[in-house]
């Protein structure tokens, strides 16, 4: 009695974070299986990054509560990654992502990703889903996918003709839409049937359904859990030099950190425990992507599907995200037959529902009533993922997030005096950069040329080197017009 009091007295939680883990558990294991199959690489490969991501992450400190496991938000990226470099490239891709992550951890730069623009980062998850969701419609019809984000959309229409006139690509079909279906009407169910998890229970009765039916559908190719971990060889180092492979680190940098950090804001907002330290946290990401990078795995981040189910679960510490990998170990380790069952098509259900939550249909219509500028930088970078790839994409929709802020930044007001008679007063206040510099030079240019004008910019708060110059050209060609030269009052220092 005395030994379940000391350990009840050191793990006070013991009871909800197991509850809890169990929970998490179930969420995790189709979507680590899904991910993995639609990044193009063994599906042992996802429960191996849900492993370390409990083991490895979830024993670190940063955010208590937040679960880190694959991502359907990195799967676009994975999947390209592999096709391009190779699965043994992707180890090294991953380690030097996971690298980096620890170093600007320790740097204490992981505040600075509040920063990133909230439009960017959600135009880069609403890009993601839909390249996600039409990148596996075709798996669903039992088709091949072509190559690019466009070539995928533009192919739909005739992988469905083809789908609807072939035995195998109905059976395929009716598995995914039933899956989906399952997803979107779990939340109707009895109280007592929703204790099983929505992911878990749309695959396992899509299983039961193909299994009972004899259904000519795709399963999981399975090879074991220590068959498909494959630390890259050294040789795949050497693949760091190209520019190519330093391009996609970057982008599997900054994209799992933004969303990771993303997460543990969001997650934050669920409980009234502890908040996040974001540079613990950045480390603790980094150090579970070294160890998936070393051991040939897939990237991770924090997942906020499972996250959210560890609270709403119940969870009280870091213990129930720990619990977690340990019952996926065991899984993998015990019971990696059971895999095989599990339609391909059932698993490209649960990856569309994904990502079409990932598309904020609502939050757009609503940004685009209030915040127009706002609006535009989401849906521009969500189409340029789609149309270029990813990392390009992101990188235009935080230049147009950079430009729509300096734009805005740039207000300036230009008041003109006329008396009638008499010298003519400009006076210019705000911040007045080259963005205004049209707006503001037309302003001047239609003064009077015949008259005296004295030119105040004692009000600018700003007067970027574009401007001065432009103003100092203006105020040579008025004064050369044969009136008094323009009298100028010096701005404000910068």
């Amino acid at each position: 009695m005395t030994g379940r009091n000391t350990l009840i007295s050191r793990f006070p939680y013991m009871r909800q974070d197991f509850a809890a883990s169990l929970v998490v558990f179930l969420v995790a294991l189709p979507l680590c299986v899904g991910v993995a199959v639609a990044s193009g690489v063994p599906a042992e490969l996802g429960l191996v990054t849900g492993i370390v991501g409990g083991l490895v992450t979830g024993l670190m400190r940063g955010s208590s509560l937040q679960v880190s496991g694959p991502a359907a938000g990195m799967t676009v990226l994975v999947f390209e990654a592999v096709k391009e470099f190779g699965l043994p490239v992707l180890g090294v891709v991953v380690l030097a992502a996971g690298a980096i992550q620890v170093a600007m951890g320790l740097l204490k730069l992981g505040r600075y990703f509040r920063a990133i623009s909230v439009s960017v980062v959600e135009g880069m998850l609403a890009g993601i889903g839909l390249v996600l969701i039409a990148g596996q419609l075709y798996p669903a019809l039992a088709a091949k996918a072509p190559d690019s984000g466009l070539g995928k959309i533009a192919g739909l229409p005739g992988a469905l003709r083809d789908a609807l006139g072939d035995g195998t690509g109905l059976s395929s079909l009716a598995v995914a839409a039933g899956t989906v279906a399952v997803l979107l009407l779990w939340k109707h169910a009895p109280a007592g049937v929703r204790t099983v998890p929505g992911p878990l229970a749309a695959v396992g009765l899509a299983t039961l359904a193909a299994l009972a039916l004899d259904l000519p559908v795709a399963t999981v190719q399975v090879q074991g859990l220590l068959g498909s971990i494959q630390p890259p060889p050294l040789s795949a180092f050497g693949e760091l030099a190209g520019v190519g492979v330093l391009g996609t680190v970057v982008a599997f940098t900054l994209i799992a950190s933004a969303e990771s950090l993303f997460s543990a804001a969001a997650v934050d907002r669920l409980h009234p425990g502890p908040r996040t330290a974001y540079d613990k946290e950045l480390i603790a990401q980094g150090t579970g992507n070294a160890v998936c990078g070393l051991l040939g795995a897939l990237p991770m981040t924090a997942v906020i599907v499972r996250s959210a189910a560890n609270v709403q679960a119940g969870a009280r510490t870091k213990a129930s995200r720990v619990l977690h990998g340990v019952w996926l170990l065991l899984f993998a380790a015990l019971l990696p037959g059971v895999l095989a069952w599990i339609p391909v098509p059932a698993l490209a259900g649960i990856l569309i529902h994904s990502g079409a939550k990932l598309v904020p249909v609502r939050a757009l219509a609503g940004l685009w009533r209030e915040q127009r500028g706002e609006a535009l930088v989401l849906a521009v970078t969500a189409v340029s993922i789609v149309a270029v790839s990813m990392f390009e994409g992101v990188l235009i929709g935080l230049a147009l997030a950079v430009v729509k802020t300096a734009w805005e930044a740039s207000h300036v007001k230009l008041e003109v005096i006329d008396k009638g008679a008499g010298p003519v007063d400009a006076l210019l206040s705000g911040n007045a950069t080259f963005l205004r510099l049209p707006k503001i030079l037309d302003s001047l240019e239609s003064l009077p040329q015949d008259r005296p004008v004295r030119l105040d910019l004692s009000g600018l708060h700003h007067l970027d080197h574009a401007c001065r110059t432009a103003l100092e050209n203006w105020a040579a060609r008025h004064s050369a017009a044969g009136t008094e030269p323009v009298k100028v009052t010096a701005a404000q220092a910068a």
